[in-house]
């Protein structure tokens, strides 16, 4: 199972929210491409990027941070974030972007993941984000009566890389990842599941692991406040 560290970016700082409100920013750095050099030099397989203010305007607004974030390291960065067109991801995608993450037009134009799966075969993967197992849209201020299992589903044939499953109620609250629905989720599509929401520790980590078919899991606040060792996790999750 691979950890993402996650970097949020909101006005061109790392942040870090509570269950996915703005006015609930926490700045945990000024600088996203040091805190990804970090990352980057700790061992980290991979990264896990959100461009919070483009996942409300419904197009980039942080692309200058993420530029310095490619510039910074070598390792694979995965982006979400206001990305709803054919155009910006394949900006991404010339830039360096090993992934991109469509999440609203999953639920508001499914053709056009449809479409960007088959022109970027391996580069995409799609962000269900939920409240009571029920996907939010436009950066989770819009609820809908849509299933994640119903959704995943759908895009079970489209050649996705990836379905990043977030509980938002559990998101930046230190409480612990919903391992049971994670797992169901995972155990009901041949998609790889990355879980993401509420990885506060190395136990929560070894809890998703363990639950089996969970590809990985994205932390962040807990990264940043100490509270999971990087070394440490990335160590356990290896041996």
């Amino acid at each position: 199972m691979i950890l993402y560290p996650a970097i949020d970016l909101k006005d061109g700082q790392c942040v870090r929210l509570l269950r996915g409100e703005m006015s609930e920013a926490t700045v945990f750095g000024e600088d996203p491409a040091a805190q990804a050099k970090t990352f980057a030099e700790a061992g980290c397989e991979w990264l896990h990027i959100v461009d919070l203010n483009g996942a409300f305007e419904g197009k980039p607004v942080n692309g200058a941070a993420v530029e310095g974030i490619l510039g910074a390291v070598e390792i694979p960065v995965q982006l979400g974030g206001g990305i709803r067109d054919l155009r910006t991801i394949e900006f991404w995608l010339s830039r360096g972007v090993g992934r991109v993450i469509l999440g609203t037009v999953a639920v508001e134009e499914p053709d056009l993941v449809r479409e960007a799966a088959k022109v970027f075969p391996g580069q995409i993967a799609v962000g269900l984000d939920a409240r009571g197992g029920k996907v939010a849209t436009r950066g989770w201020a819009t609820e809908t009566d849509m299933e994640v299992t119903d959704l995943a589903r759908a895009f079970e044939d489209a050649g996705i890389a990836a379905i990043i499953y977030t509980d938002i109620d559990r998101d930046g609250a230190m409480g612990g990842p919903n391992v049971p629905a994670t797992a169901a989720l995972a155990g009901a599509v041949d998609v790889p599941v990355i879980a993401s929401g509420g990885v506060s520790s190395l136990d929560d980590l070894m809890a998703l692991r363990d639950a089996g078919g969970i590809a990985g899991a994205i932390s962040g606040r807990a990264l940043y406040d100490g509270k999971l060792d990087l070394s440490e996790a990335l160590a356990a999750l290896r041996g």
